[in-house]
């Protein structure tokens, strides 16, 4: 049996992982790099394997960087099967087709103002490539054996972190190849703790928050604290959320400080039209989720819901002090740019970055204090005060992350350590090695390894 790391591998983004045996190819994940010039240029790159060789994927949960290479996968050949939850699904729809519209609307903003060092600007993908990806999705139901071929049988278990999120148990060749998927909290506001596996003969375990801990802090005192100070300074809060769950905890938190009477009477306004979708999705699926459908809509009814561009654009132009969350979460693009153009450079604006921001992105260049920011082409002086709350991420952090590994029953004879950046892939391998004395692996980007 051979594994092949295909994205993510020192790195966060780009999650792939190539199974191969007795002439079976499964890819667990399936996603795009994101980050810096240098990676994204890696989606462009066709993997080292046909497409059309591929018989399998298998989904652990709807982010970008685990579903955004599907359409290219498919556009390339790949005819097999996309196992997911029902969530997945459903929010990877969303995501794939927000995606493709994003990159459209970039290539032709491109096109039309010749910021483009290519020409034309073409979009990675379009919609209607996201739109062939649907058909090949099979829906599997978590807690369940199912049957992949003759010899090679899958379990889906929930990973907490978002709607559907599920790490899985691979049974190949009379191996348990357990992959982790993202992690949540075990604490965290709406989603359930992550279950954890007992038996594992390989782990490949995400390390995204493998060299830090979430601090001990208040997030919703800080939110608070934070929308109050810009109120008063007639400014507005910018808040780059990703649209999945983590928009959702934000308006969970506020919905609770309003209701408290602790922050002021102004506009909150959710601007990601997929966001406010996966509404929709948290309602129809509430056995994933802590949130009681009452409770989902009385908090819903707090804000202002913007689907239509022409909308942002007046939200934009209305200085009165606001709150607005709006995608990306990374501020790679989304609509939260356009917010940004007009208020980055205002000392009375507050943006608050409240999820990881990976290495190269807008989002990481805010947070490591640069003065300038480049957004379509052009750079904005950076005015407004940044501030970073880190108790709203939706990864578990190092102590979840070896909690997460607590209850198997017996050593693997190797954890693969993926997902995350140099520092936090070797700080998590000592503590790892140290609490535990199972040998892992840093893997490198198209690296195989063989299992006997």
């Amino acid at each position: 049996m051979k594994i092949q790391f295909l994205g993510a591998a020192g790195t966060v983004t780009g999650s792939k992982t190539l199974i191969e045996s007795k002439g079976i190819r499964i890819l667990v994940d399936c996603g795009l790099f994101q980050g810096g010039k240098e990676i994204r240029q890696l989606n462009w790159e066709p993997l080292p394997i046909l497409p059309s060789t591929i018989d399998f994927v298998l989904l652990t949960h709807g982010h970008l960087d685990h579903c955004g290479w599907l359409p290219l996968l498919i556009k390339q050949g790949f005819e097999g099967k996309i196992f997911c939850t029902s969530p997945t699904k459903a929010i990877t729809r969303l995501i794939l087709m927000d995606s493709a519209k994003i990159q459209e609307e970039e290539a032709e903003k491109a096109n039309k103002e010749h910021y483009s060092k290519h020409i034309p600007a073409q979009p990675l993908y379009t919609v209607e490539d996201a739109e062939e990806v649907l058909p090949f999705f099979r829906v599997i139901q978590p807690d369940t054996s199912f049957d992949i071929d003759a010899e090679i049988s899958a379990r889906y278990f929930s990973a907490g972190h978002i709607l559907g999120a599920c790490s899985i148990e691979l049974f190949i060749e009379g191996k348990r190849l357990v992959f982790s998927g993202d992690i949540g909290r075990d604490n965290d506001d709406l989603m359930f703790p992550p279950v954890k596996p007992k038996a594992a003969d390989y782990v490949f375990l995400e390390s995204t928050y493998g060299d830090k801990l979430h601090p001990d802090n208040d997030p919703k005192a800080e939110l608070k604290d934070c929308i109050n100070e810009a109120f008063e300074k007639g400014g507005n809060v910018v808040i780059p959320s990703f649209a999945v769950e983590r928009a959702q905890a934000i308006m969970y938190l506020i919905w609770q400080l309003k209701k408290a009477g602790e922050i002021p009477d102004m506009p909150y306004i959710i601007d990601t039209p997929m966001g406010i979708k996966v509404i929709d999705i948290f309602e129809n699926n509430r056995e994933w989720h802590k949130l009681k459908l009452d409770e989902c809509r009385e908090m819903c009814a707090v804000f202002s819901m913007i689907t239509e561009y022409e909308d942002t654009i007046a939200a934009i132009y209305d200085d009165q002090p606001k709150v607005v969350i709006a995608a990306s979460g990374m501020i790679t693009g989304g609509r939260v740019l356009s917010y940004l153009e007009r208020y980055i450079v205002r000392p009375e604006t507050t943006v608050i970055i409240v999820g990881y921001q990976a290495e190269g992105t807008r989002g990481r260049k805010l947070l490591d204090g640069e003065k300038e920011i480049k957004m379509y082409g052009k750079y904005y002086p950076v005015e407004a005060k940044i501030v970073e709350i880190e108790g709203l991420s939706a990864h578990g952090d190092q102590d979840d992350l070896l909690n997460w590994l607590s209850e198997l029953e017996e050593k693997p004879q190797t954890i693969f350590l993926v997902h995350g950046e140099t520092e936090a892939l070797v700080a998590l391998k000592e503590k790892i090695e140290t609490r535990y004395a199972i040998n892992c692996e840093i893997p490198y980007q198209g690296q195989t390894v063989e299992i006997n």
